[in-house]
């Protein structure tokens, strides 16, 4: 029973850590989340899995950084629920990008995974479309809260800031 305790905590608040305290913030203040994940000239699976680029691992290395807390907090429960939840989360990065490689979730799976609010391949596929949608890495339940987030912090964020200096610039001086 710690095992699976374990496991599953090591996964929902380590989601919650890694969409909020990384992702999220990526999205509105810093730039390394975007211009390695959402970097569109490159498939996404290459960053995703495939990449060696430094700036690569370390976005997948901090994205990681709240599941490896939460889950040596937990190894006093269950060592191994926490690194199979460390090595579930690894194998569920993997498959959420791999729609590029035209993987779809078949329809069994789409019936199990769907009701317990499981990122799939295909909304992963949706949030590189449009990186304004489709947050948490492993629950699709984070998404809904991020982006009510986003919005109230919106006005703090890097589109804020460099909109404010594009109006500057482009108001004409006054004689």
């Amino acid at each position: 029973m710690f095992f699976i305790t374990a496991l599953i905590v090591t996964l929902v608040v380590g989601d919650f850590g890694s969409t909020f305290f990384y992702h999220v913030p990526q999205h509105l203040w810093f730039t390394l989340h975007l211009r390695t994940h959402h970097d569109r000239r490159r498939p996404y699976f290459d960053h995703a899995v495939l990449s060696t680029d430094p700036a690569v691992l370390l976005d997948g290395f901090l994205g990681a950084v709240p599941y490896m807390i939460v889950a040596a907090f937990l190894c006093r429960l269950s060592w191994p629920g926490a690194v199979a939840g460390l090595g579930l989360g690894q194998l569920h990065v993997w498959w959420r990008h791999t729609t590029e490689l035209g993987w779809r979730t078949p329809g069994r799976a789409r019936a199990l995974l769907r009701p317990l609010g499981i990122v799939l391949p295909e909304d992963h596929d949706g949030h590189h479309r449009n990186p304004e949608v489709e947050f948490g890495d492993i629950f699709r339940f984070y998404d809904a809260p991020a982006r009510a987030l986003l919005a109230w912090l919106a006005p703090t964020g890097r589109r804020a800031r460099n909109a404010g200096r594009r109006t500057t610039r482009r108001v004409p001086a006054r004689a």
